[in-house]
């Protein structure tokens, strides 16, 4: 079967078997990498990056930089690099040209061609990705926050992830992905990026965009389906745990507000750099790349701050669509009318003077005090799910705390491997 992704390329994985990775890392170099690296690293192996199947090399991101394409042409707005200062390469006797071995978590990862060790201006870099300069952008500190030196290359999992629960039960690679939208035979599948649980303004936004994504198929045939991938990563403290985004968001087809045949919850390993605009391109490519024919858009997409307009990433997405491979639904700000009784939007409600924004800071304040809201905010359903996750994963609180940073269950565990001697 092909699996065609972003730019109408082939889905590739550059995964080993388990005896030939056995075979193929002895006497590598080993070197430790951080967690962010090792998700890229597994995202990179599956196809979730496609075409990229390894870190970038400085022709690449400069057109990144530049033109929000990669070297080749194909549209592609954020670079995706392995950083390592000087003294690490010089530690390490790395050159042009090695193959070493990335090793989490005390175990074999994944192999790393070395085919560019290179410099790039990490001010022009978070100038033109997120259109500032200021460090109290968390993009642009991480970008501040990289090394030296620049080292592109292949990556090949060496060691697949074994996911725990509840993480199992959502995680599939592109390839599965498609497999999955063909078995339950949607035509059509529309994404929802998110990183966080649901209240009944992301439920109608959901809903919304599964019409726009329906287009010429009748309701009958119900080919159309909403994919639900959150975004696992990076977290700091205020955010709501992992579990609780996974599990609440599943709560919605569980408890019935959204057909068995109409919804899934998968995930994806990202640290969300915020890049609005062009994060919300970024999230296109990554889409296409798990076989989605549609992407919705909210107000802010991938926003941080006021950094960004309301609806600056529509309007980049609009400048670049012919080149996608994904069709973007663009939807207006929506919130709950007290006159109409319903979630509605900008698009529609004209009172203006009664609406009740969907404030995130509202919502957390409500799963704070612990007191069920009313099923017009937060479906009850969704409330005990972020409860109990609270009670089970993050040591009483939905929120991530330093316990949770640093005493969470990890996401997956690597199995070991003798690696033989440099």
């Amino acid at each position: 079967m092909s699996y065609k992704g972003h730019g109408g390329k082939e889905i590739v994985e550059n995964v080993l078997e388990k005896e030939k990775a056995k075979e193929a890392i002895q006497g590598l170099t080993q070197i430790p990498v951080r967690r962010q690296i090792a998700h890229e690293c597994i995202s990179l192996s599956y196809g979730f990056f496609t075409p990229l199947q390894g870190f970038m090399g400085y022709n690449d991101v400069d057109a990144v930089c530049k033109d929000m394409t990669l070297e080749d042409g194909t549209v592609w707005s954020i670079p995706i690099v392995f950083d390592m200062s000087d003294d690490e390469i010089k530690k390490y006797d790395i050159k042009e040209g090695d193959t070493v071995l990335f090793t989490y978590m005390d175990a074999p990862l994944a192999m790393f061609e070395i085919e560019e060790i290179y410099e790039y201006d990490k001010k022009f870099m978070a100038e033109k990705v997120y259109g500032t300069t200021e460090e109290k952008h968390p993009g642009v500190k991480r970008t501040y926050e990289y090394a030296d030196k620049f080292l592109a290359g292949k990556v090949t999992l060496v060691n697949e992830p074994k996911f725990n629960e509840p993480y199992a039960s959502f995680w599939k690679t592109p390839k599965q992905h498609f497999e999955a939208f063909k078995e339950k035979g949607w035509e059509h599948v529309v994404a929802h990026q998110t990183r966080n649980v649901p209240h009944t303004g992301h439920e109608w936004l959901m809903k919304y965009a599964w019409f726009a994504a329906n287009e010429d198929l009748t309701v009958d045939t119900l080919k159309t389906g909403v994919l639900v991938n959150c975004i696992i990563g990076e977290k700091r403290k205020g955010d709501y745990i992992d579990e609780a985004i996974l599990l609440a968001q599943n709560m919605l087809r569980v408890a019935g507000y959204f057909r068995e045949d109409v919804h899934m919850v998968t995930f994806t390993l990202w640290d969300m750099r915020y890049a609005g605009p062009r994060e919300a391109v970024f999230h296109a490519a990554l889409r296409a790349n798990l076989g989605c024919t549609h992407h919705m858009y909210g107000r802010d997409h991938a926003g941080v701050g006021d950094y960004y307009g309301t609806y600056d990433a529509h309007y980049l997405l609009k400048s670049v669509k012919d080149k996608l491979s994904i069709k973007p639904v663009f939807i207006l700000e929506n919130w709950y009318c007290p006159v109409c009784a319903e979630v509605t939007s900008s698009a529609f409600c004209a009172h203006t003077k009664e609406k009740q924004k969907f404030s995130g800071t509202l919502i957390r304040s409500i799963i704070i005090d612990g007191v069920k809201p009313t099923r017009l905010v937060l479906r009850p359903e969704v409330f005990d799910t972020v409860m109990e996750c609270a009670e089970k994963y993050g040591f009483g609180s939905p929120f991530v705390t330093d316990k949770y940073l640093t005493d969470r269950q990890p996401i997956f565990t690597l199995e070991p491997m003798d690696v033989g001697k440099a």
